[in-house]
């Protein structure tokens, strides 16, 4: 992909993920985003070919973006115990800087499996991510601070916290900001994990 439509494609992803946050994913087309990058229905058609496929992207770009962001940590030369307050302090910023992105994971990608049915079963769309986090559990039983368990119920007990967390903050129910619960909650969540 050449620079300049590199360019685009990140701004139809930006401005798509904006929409379905803010519009629902149901109740945004092809063309509102297209008009709200004034290009033609037709040209975002040479992107994307169509809503599905789109939000597919979306979630894999997410996907890698979170991986990436966990992957450095898991690089670190640092304790699980560090890398547990690293994963949950850059969730947090992210849901912050980048609201868009954990809100479509949360309310489309978990709550709208039928749009990812044909080409997303299982955990493929999200691979990037839940690979770094394996890689986190891995490391972290095998350097002896976390227990071996079965991954799911770890992966679980870990995004479900995060998640539900962002989800209250997003409703307005937390009465402080997220970066002011890091330090609570991966304490609780290492020593639901840990030996």
């Amino acid at each position: 992909m050449t620079p300049k439509k590199r360019q685009k494609y990140e701004a139809i992803i930006q401005k798509s993920l904006e929409l379905f946050s803010s519009k629902g994913f149901y109740n945004t087309t092809i063309p509102d985003i297209a008009n709200s990058l004034k290009m033609s229905v037709g040209n975002m058609y040479n992107y994307f070919k169509s809503k599905d496929i789109l939000a597919k992207e979306i979630i894999q770009y997410i996907s890698v973006y979170l991986g990436q962001k966990i992957k450095e940590i898991n690089e670190e030369d640092i304790s699980t115990k560090e890398k547990t307050t690293k994963i949950i302090k850059m969730y947090f910023e992210t849901a912050a800087s980048k609201p868009e992105m954990i809100d479509y994971f949360l309310r489309i990608y978990l709550s709208n499996r039928e749009v990812f049915v044909d080409s997303c079963q299982g955990m493929i769309c999200v691979n990037e991510f839940v690979t770094e986090i394996m890689i986190y559990f891995e490391e972290g039983v095998k350097s002896g601070e976390l227990r071996d368990q079965d991954f799911f119920s770890a992966f679980g007990l870990f995004m479900g916290y995060l998640g539900g967390m962002v989800f209250l903050k997003g409703e307005n129910i937390l009465p402080k900001e997220l970066d002011e619960y890091v330090e609570d909650i991966s304490n609780n969540i290492y020593k639901a994990l840990s030996v």
